[in-house]
């Protein structure tokens, strides 16, 4: 599989990409647990059937230490009893914050007062920010096709 777009070698791309990558660097120093920003990323990536990010998340995410039990479970983690509730309700925010349009309601009273009983304002800030973020770099890696399979630990910085 070729990718249609050399995105990360487009020079206006490029500028983009510094925008979100920016916005990438301020979550990963906010107080939101590097582990839950890990399990988001990867759920996200997987209900929008992002390889690219799929195997850039898990492969991270293995690196800093996170079980192969755990990453082979994320997309079952209702079922699964490996993950904290914080975790959980990370979780779930993220799935509905990815499935606007399947859930047709969007982020439910619950799903928030959930999270908002693990999280304090600054981490549900970055949660918010962080499943808006990986759904715009899930789009765009799937619009231009970019192929899964070839990430490796710090490629991107």
């Amino acid at each position: 599989m070729d990718a249609r777009l050399d995105y990360y070698g487009n020079p206006f791309a490029g500028k983009v990409l510094r925008h979100l990558l920016s916005t990438s660097k301020a979550l990963s120093d906010s107080t939101l647990p590097a582990t839950v920003q890990h399990l988001v990323e990867i759920r996200a990536s997987q209900i929008n059937g992002c390889g690219f990010c799929t195997d850039m998340h898990t492969t991270e995410a293995a690196h800093a230490g996170e079980s192969d039990v755990r990453l082979n479970l994320i997309a079952a983690w209702r079922e699964a009893t490996v993950f904290t509730e914080a975790e959980r309700a990370a979780l779930e925010l993220a799935e509905q914050g990815t499935r606007v349009a399947d859930a047709a309601g969007g982020v439910t009273d619950e799903a928030w007062a959930n999270a908002a009983e693990h999280f304090d304002e600054e981490q549900l800030a970055a949660l918010t920010t962080l499943v808006a973020v990986i759904n715009a770099y899930n789009r765009i890696n799937i619009i231009t096709r970019q192929p899964a399979g070839g990430y490796k630990v710090g490629m991107f910085g």
